[in-house]
């Protein structure tokens, strides 16, 4: 029997590369608790937004005051780890935060000053992991014997959108902690929670992160987003930027005028051309890089959280 080598050298590459693509796959997950948990539980902090009341999870304190929270987060962390998931430590970057002297962001603003960016947003800006999976419960006590009552959930860390949930009560259990309560009360959702969070992955990988990207004026700037370079509007030329360098050129122009645009539903690549990879800030500094080299345009970039970017033309 004849051999096709170059057929089977050409199979043997693409199985090799079909296998560290689904290596390359798994999410990079933070384990958080809930909102619900923080504030009922007394850790937050409370801003003054431009006249609007907002509780803002102070995770620094919970760590540090709540061993139960410990406990819990390290057994989903142990668990998650035990799948193949990437696990990045609310705890450690914590840390690093502070030892990068950002810590005053996350405890700043009590008297009522104004916030462009929450703390939370800057914890995910350092942390920057894919999905961030907020835990909830509480403990049931019947007598002698004691439940968990849990409730999981996965939010996309760039957009804030829910992409998997599971909830549940675990069998009543006698002198058993809480990490194996949690363990027995979890096990059972696990696989199905995980396998939303795969599909939700996978579709970055083939479709691009969804992120938005803001474009504003500085006073400064002589002309604004209708004035035309080489024949076409700088609002236009923008806009194709976006479409060419969107996956199969997915986006939304939701706002567009003379002084204004914003983009929603971009999706970018995970990887850039040099098999990097690729952020909101990074995917935006190419926009930045463009209008300076192309038209001589000077742009600033701000970013709100991990996917939020936002591009003021005219200076820096």
């Amino acid at each position: 029997m004849k051999i096709n080598f170059k057929y089977l050298i050409v199979s043997l590459f693409a199985l090799v590369a079909i296998e560290s693509f689904a290596q390359a796959k798994k999410p990079l997950i933070m384990v958080v608790p809930s909102d619900n948990w923080c504030i009922n539980n007394g850790f937050f902090i409370e801003f003054d937004n431009q006249g609007s009341k907002i509780k803002i999870c102070d995770y620094k304190r919970a760590v540090q005051e709540n061993t139960e929270l410990t406990l819990v987060m390290n057994k989903l962390g142990e668990l998650m780890a035990a799948r193949g998931f990437q696990l990045k430590s609310l705890e450690q970057t914590l840390k690093s935060i502070e030892s990068e002297a950002a810590e005053n962001a996350m405890t700043s603003s009590k008297t009522g000053s104004g916030i462009s960016e929450s703390p939370v947003d800057k914890l995910k800006s350092v942390a920057k992991a894919d999905i961030w999976m907020q835990i909830n419960w509480k403990i049931n006590s019947f007598g002698p014997k004691k439940s968990v009552t849990f409730d999981l959930a996965g939010f996309d860390a760039y957009t804030d959108k829910n992409v998997a949930g599971a909830s549940g009560t675990g069998n009543d259990l006698i002198g058993a902690p809480l990490p194996i309560m949690l363990e027995t009360a979890v096990l059972s959702h696990l696989d199905n929670f995980n396998g939303l969070l795969q599909k939700h992955f996978e579709d970055m990988f083939e479709n691009g992160r969804e992120v938005t990207m803001r474009i504003k004026k500085f006073d400064s700037f002589e002309g604004d987003l209708e004035t035309e370079y080489e024949g076409e509007e700088l609002g236009s030329i923008i806009e194709k930027w976006v479409s060419d360098n969107t996956v199969k050129g997915r986006f939304s122009t939701t706002e567009s005028s003379e002084n204004k645009m914003f983009f929603e539903q971009v999706r970018i690549a995970l990887m850039d051309a040099n098999g990097k990879a690729q952020d909101t800030r990074g995917w935006a500094k190419g926009l930045q890089k463009f209008l300076k080299e192309k038209y001589q345009i000077t742009a600033k970039l701000t970013m709100k959280g991990l996917g939020q970017a936002a591009i003021v033309i005219g200076e820096k």
